[in-house]
This record gives structure tokens, sequence and C-alpha cells, in this order.
């Protein structure tokens, strides 16, 4: 069922104007689509904020009414008060109804309803390579209980994550996601050599999910201009994609197609996509078959097989721009040349993979 269908039926049962046979097969799909839970709360708390505020739009034109036909009372001064303070302040209805409009919209905003930039859990999964976390969690108890056994001690190794990240220009800076290396004490990014580079946050946007880093090592040497380009305009649906990321420790390809031009529940800032992806995959580039990068990967939701989000490459761009200059060693410039066009798609994965790196999050 579409979304805007679905509101209209809630519509209806919560005006009482459904028949008792409708009312029932609301109630019973509801219970069987437990993923609508949200969105029905969210309408039910849009129309309960709405509702106030047109209460209280018509308690205020009652009150001006009333001061106009009050002369001479002086039981009712504060009425006449109330109308002379507007009066100053030249306040009318249509004021008042815009600034109640702007107040409920921009609270609605603010706790998501439209954008859902704070994902609700339980739909929702960040992904994080944890499961590498776990693995070695486990490896480091089982040494020391062997050390303890044993009567030996030995230095652990730090507990470390893994996910995906790609080059922005040639001369170290990277994108990933914000979630990958949120707390993190040190970043190191490895290419598809196996080679490890210390790299630098310089930049990190919560709300649109996207870090920017730059490869702070000696150890560094610039690469050739990257070999894609970064599609500012809006991708169609059905378009064919794909990406590379690490969910292990070794590059794996994916494909699919563009399937919605909105995010998890309606999210403006990013596209869903049709590809699997599983923890590691955040940070992800997602191309076209012209090479041309159209997001970045941010999550799935749970449940659903292949419903993915890719943050839209317009946002990178909107964030690259907001970066303090005195944080960066000379601009961003983003590569307008794109060489990857004209080729088959496994030569475009060999070009790629220079520039894709592992980010690792001690």
């Amino acid at each position: 069922m579409r979304r805007q269908d679905f509101l209209d039926w809630a519509d209806q049962y919560m005006r009482g104007e459904l028949s008792k046979e409708d009312q029932i097969a609301f109630e019973e799909y509801c219970k069987e689509h437990p993923e609508i839970t949200v969105l029905l709360e969210e309408h039910t708390s849009f129309l309960k904020l709405w509702k106030d505020t047109e209460e209280r739009k018509a308690l205020r034109l009652a009150l001006a009414k009333e001061g106009k036909n009050i002369k001479s009372n002086s039981s009712l001064f504060s009425s006449q008060k109330i109308l002379s303070l507007w009066s100053r302040l030249q306040i009318n209805a249509a004021v008042a109804a815009t600034v109640a409009l702007v107040s409920v919209f921009s609270t609605l905003w603010l706790t998501g309803y439209f954008t859902n930039i704070k994902k609700a859990t339980t739909d929702y999964s960040a992904l994080r390579r944890e499961m590498n976390s776990v693995k070695r969690n486990v490896n480091e108890q089982n040494k020391v209980i062997r050390d303890i056994n044993n009567n030996k001690t030995k230095n652990t190794t730090p507990i470390h994550f893994g996910a995906t990240g790609f080059m922005l220009t040639k001369d170290g800076y990277v994108v990933t996601n914000n979630h990958v290396i949120n707390g993190a004490d040190s970043v190191h990014l490895q290419n598809s050599k196996g080679q490890s580079f210390r790299a630098k946050i310089v930049y990190s946007d919560a709300i649109k999910d996207l870090a920017i880093l730059h490869i702070d090592d000696t150890g560094f040497k610039p690469l050739k201009n990257v070999p894609y380009t970064f599609k500012k305009q809006k991708s169609e649906l059905g378009e064919d994609i794909y990406t590379i990321g690490f969910p292990r420790d070794e590059a794996v390809y994916g494909q699919g197609y563009l399937s919605s031009n909105t995010g998890y529940v309606g999210d403006t800032i990013a596209y869903q996509i049709s590809i699997p992806v599983n923890p590691g995959n955040s940070g992800g580039p997602v191309l076209d078959n012209q090479g041309n990068i159209i997001g970045i990967i941010s999550g799935k939701q749970k449940g659903i097989d292949g419903a993915a989000f890719a943050i839209k490459t317009k946002e990178l761009i909107e964030t690259l721009n907001r970066i303090p200059a005195d944080s960066l060693k000379g601009n961003i410039v983003l590569n307008n040349k794109n060489t990857l066009a004209n080729l088959p798609r496994t030569e475009q994965i060999k070009k790629l993979q220079d520039y894709i790196y592992i980010v690792k999050v001690f």
C-alpha cells in the first residue's frame, strides 16, 4: 500500500467514517504490518498538534471579536487590554495563522517527521562491521585466559571494526559515513595492495551521516586523478547502479537498481537502492553505468532484503562547501573528467579499486 493511501485510510478510521467491517480490516492490517506503527504514531501526533493549533487560533479570534463589542465594561478590562495590545502590535488573524503554521512545521521538522534523520532503530540499521569487533574481542579474551593459565602476560591488540571509504581527490581526501568514525581514537585506511595509512578526521556531519578524512601519513603518495565524477543531478528510477565495498577484508562487488528517489521513511537526502549490502559496506560509493558517483551507502532497512540507502552526491557537495577553510590543506576540487564512461564494467572495477579503502577504526 502506498504511504498516502494508508494515511487516507487512517484518517477515515480516526474520524469514524469506516463501517464496522472496515474498522476491523484496518486494525488487522496494522497488526500484520508492525513496520507502519512509527508512521501511524507520527501521523496521529501531527493531527493532534494541528488540532491544538486550530483551537488556539479560534480562541484568539473569539477574544478579538469579543473585544470589539466591549466599550465600557470594567469587569472585562483584561479583554480590552488584550485587544489594545494586539492593535498596537498590528497582529491580525492571518499573521497569527502563519506563525502557528511555521511553529507546527518547524516542530515536525525538528522531530524528524519529514526527514526522519534520526533513524528508527527497529527498522533501520547502520552498516558498521561490528562482527569484526566481536570476533577480535572473543579472540582477545581467549588469549587472556590462555595467558592466565600459562602464567604469561601479553599485550593485547586494540579492538577495531572496518567499513568503506573512497577518494574525493588524488591528494588524499576521502569520504565515509559519520557513524563509522564517531568516537574513534584513530582511523587508518587500507588500500587494495594491503598498504595502511593513518588518516585525520577533517569534518563530520551527523545529520547527513558524512565524514571527510585526509590521509596524514608520510608513506602516502598522491595518486593519478580519480577516474570518476560526482553527479549533481537527480538519478532516474530503475537506473542500473553498482557498488564496491568491504563487508570482508577484500573488495566485494554488488549491482542493482535505484528503487526510490527518497530514503528511509521519505528521507529526501538519500536514495533507496536495490543492492544487497552488509556490515562493512558503509561509506562505499554507488555508481551509475557511466562511472558517475551518485551516492554513498549509509544503511539498510531491517527485514527487507535489498532495501538499502545511499546519501545523495548533492548532499556530499553541500557538506564539502561548509568545511572551514582553515581545516583544509588547500581546496577540495572534485574531478570533472570521467575516464570510466566508455569502459566495460570489469575494466571500470579494475580502475576503481585503487581509490576505494577499508576504513579501520580503533
